[in-house]
C-alpha cells in the first residue's frame, strides 16, 4: 500500500509540474507576442530573452510556437489555429511582425483611402529629413531631430510615403527611403527636383555686421 501510495503522489507531481510548464510556456507566448506589437524593428533573440527574463532556449521555442500559431499550423496533437492576416518573419537574424504578403495591396489601398487627414508638423518634418538624408534609419533621424520618431515612422509607412529600403545586416536597424508616392503627392518626376536646402540654411553670418 506504501508503494503504490508514493506512485499516486509522484504521478500527481508529475502532472502537476507538467501543468505548471505549460502555463508558463503559454505566458512566455503572450509577453512575446505583446513586444512584437509594438516592436518597430526586428528582435533578436537574445534582446527577446534579457526584456522577459527568460533562457535564450525557452525564447527560441516560444517564437517558433507563435510562427506555427499565426500560420495555423496543425499541432502533433491535431489541434490548429486560423491562419491570421499577419505572420511573424525572421528578417536580419531577428523576429517581426509582419502583413502576409497576399494582403499587401488591400492594407495599402486601405491606408490610403481611409486615412486622407493631413500630416502633423513632426510627421512633415520627418518627411522632409528621410527625403534629403535616405537611406536613412529611425535612430539616425530620430538624432537629426532630436526627438523620438517612432510613431511617426509608423505614419509615414501607413501613408505610403515611404517604405523599408534595407536592414543593415550588423545591426539589424531598418533603413528607410521615400516612395514613388511622395514623388506623385508632391508633383514632381524624380528627388533631384527637391529644393536645394543650402539658401534656407544660416550662412552663420548673423550678428557679424555689428562687429564691423
Amino acid at each position: 500500500m506504501v508503494n503504490q501510495a508514493t506512485d499516486t503522489r509522484s504521478r500527481a507531481g508529475k502532472t502537476d509540474a507538467a501543468a505548471f510548464a505549460v502555463r508558463e510556456s503559454h505566458a512566455l507566448d503572450r509577453q512575446l507576442e505583446a513586444v512584437f506589437m509594438i516592436a518597430d524593428e526586428p528582435q533578436g533573440l537574445v534582446h527577446l530573452a534579457t526584456a522577459v527574463g527568460r533562457p535564450i532556449t525557452e525564447v527560441a521555442q516560444s517564437v517558433a510556437r507563435l510562427v506555427a500559431d499565426f500560420d495555423g499550423v496543425t499541432a502533433p496533437d491535431g489541434t490548429s489555429t486560423v491562419r491570421r492576416g499577419f505572420e511573424l518573419r525572421e528578417v536580419a537574424g531577428g523576429w517581426r511582425i509582419y502583413v502576409r504578403a497576399t494582403h499587401d495591396e488591400l492594407v495599402t489601398d486601405f491606408v490610403l483611402t481611409q486615412n486622407p487627414s493631413r500630416l502633423s508638423q513632426a510627421a512633415l518634418e520627418t518627411l522632409a529629413v528621410i527625403a534629403y538624408k535616405q537611406p536613412i534609419s529611425r535612430g539616425q533621424v530620430a538624432s537629426i531631430r532630436a526627438v523620438s520618431v517612432d510613431s511617426v515612422v509608423r505614419t509615414l509607412l501607413g501613408r505610403g510615403l515611404i517604405t523599408e529600403a534595407f536592414t543593415d545586416s550588423e545591426t539589424g536597424a531598418i533603413a528607410y527611403a521615400t516612395t514613388d508616392l511622395l514623388l506623385t503627392q508632391l508633383g514632381i518626376n524624380s528627388l533631384a527636383e527637391l529644393p536645394h536646402l543650402s539658401p534656407l540654411l544660416d550662412d552663420g553670418t548673423d550678428g557679424f555686421e555689428d562687429l564691423l
